[in-house]
């Protein structure tokens, strides 16, 4: 029996909380399910329509600093989430490319991929589910 099964949620340190909650509940279509500001800090916890892990964007970096993480999101169909996201506005650093799954650690699905960074510089993978 497996005792832990799966990412629940994770914090990830923003620069402007209503830039990136725009930019990850817009753009990326995450639904905003709760937001908080307390003793000079704000924090809102958004996810995805098709459940999974919540991320919570936060203003409170003594722990992290903004633009230091790399995420991964997968679609059925990458190059339709590339042509959607260029037309929200979303500059990818690339085109969809071969070669996802050929890298050590990620065998298995293979297919193409791109990436593009999020207002703060995070970096996010769009890849083949």
């Amino acid at each position: 029996m497996k005792t832990i099964d799966q990412i629940t949620m994770f914090h990830m340190a923003v620069s402007d909380i209503d830039k990136a909650k725009a930019f990850y509940a817009d753009t990326l279509g995450f639904n905003v399910t709760n937001e908080k500001a307390y003793g000079g800090k704000h924090w809102v916890s958004l996810e995805l329509p098709g459940g999974g892990a919540s991320i919570n964007l936060t203003t409170e970096h003594e722990h992290m600093k903004p633009g230091a993480m790399k995420l991964y999101l997968s679609s059925p169909d990458v190059e339709a989430a590339y042509r959607e996201l260029i037309a929200k506005g979303v500059k990818p650093n690339h085109k969809p490319t071969d070669g996802w799954g050929n890298w050590p650690g990620f065998q298995g699905t293979k297919g193409k991929w791109f990436d593009f960074n999020d207002p703060d510089g995070n970096q996010w993978l769009i890849v083949p589910k």
